[in-house]
């Protein structure tokens, strides 16, 4: 997914990977009345004063900063912006001095299975089973690992369909995860695309990670698609984002050819269903978990 509009989801441990011992300060932010979009834009502002990990929550979010950068000052600048329409309760904690590589080894990053079928480790993983897909990614950040509805739901499909000489594009890769097991799977050609530089940089490097070769990473957005034509699409992105783009999608999506959308809440599908079938997509199923949706069309 597209860090810029996906950076709430899940964990960001890019700086404090880069630390072995320091002292963090967590707050938690309850927002009322709650608006995701509002967490995202939040979470954007609080990444430019210092924040640099972040965990949603289902009525706002939980932000880290190190401790010494800390300035109430600027936080209190930040919600300002958008007191006249919402609260906001914040909370806030001292986290002591730990090793956070060891901490995200331990806590937050395992070795993940899915459909019996793919294991998904980090290269630090010792142990893990052995499965037909194994694969390895660089945990520079959570989202892509796997662990998120999201992903899971999108690698199950894959694992589900043969993918024998099929071009794929992966709009949002974030690590690559999906576009690597196409290429697993036997997709001819794989284009995986991100806003984001971080999630560009890690694309490229898990696919190296896993001897992948038919990768072709960008950095961009919607309007870096030119020509070339795709059997199958993976967009695991974001709501607004997705009914944004989905004619262009459309525009180099094969005739026969499956658009995957997800990253969006089951409260959105009529809205999601209803922009797919005014370009002529043809429902062909979603599936629903903890709230989150992936569904395809045909063309």
């Amino acid at each position: 997914m597209q860090l810029n509009f996906h950076i709430k989801k899940m964990i960001l441990w890019n700086q404090i990977f880069k630390k072995q011992t320091m002292e963090y300060k967590k707050l938690t932010i309850v927002i009322s009345p709650f608006q995701e979009w509002l967490r995202d834009i939040l979470t954007s502002q609080l990444a430019e004063i210092g924040f640099d990990s972040f965990v949603d929550t289902k009525t706002g979010v939980d932000a880290y900063i190190p401790a010494l950068q800390y300035d109430k000052g600027e936080l209190n600048a930040v919600l300002d912006e958008f007191s006249e329409d919402f609260s906001f309760d914040v909370k806030s904690e001292l986290i002591e001095d730990r090793n956070w590589n060891e901490e995200w080894e331990k806590n937050y990053f395992k070795p993940l299975v899915v459909a019996d079928k793919c294991v998904i480790r980090a290269p630090f993983h010792k142990e893990f089973p052995h499965m037909d897909y194994e694969i390895v990614i660089e945990p520079n950040m959570a989202f892509g690992t796997g662990n998120h509805e999201t992903t899971t739901m999108m690698l199950e499909y894959i694992l589900k369909h043969d993918l024998s000489n099929k071009t794929v594009l992966d709009m949002g890769c974030g690590t690559g995860i999906l576009g690597i097991l196409c290429s697993m799977k036997g997709a001819k050609a794989v284009t995986a695309i991100d806003i984001d530089e971080w999630s560009y940089d890690g694309t490229l490097g898990n696919t190296r990670l896993n001897k992948i070769f038919n990768i072709d990473v960008k950095l961009g957005d919607a309007t870096t698609l030119g020509n070339q034509t795709f059997d199958l699409i993976l967009a695991n992105i974001q709501r607004n984002v997705l009914l944004n783009d989905m004619p262009k999608y459309n525009e180099v999506l094969y005739t026969g050819g499956t658009l995957i959308m997800s990253g969006f809440y089951s409260e959105d599908i009529p809205v999601i269903k209803e922009k797919a079938e005014s370009l002529g997509l043809k429902d062909a199923g979603h599936t629903v978990r903890n709230n989150w949706v992936a569904y395809s069309f045909t063309k």
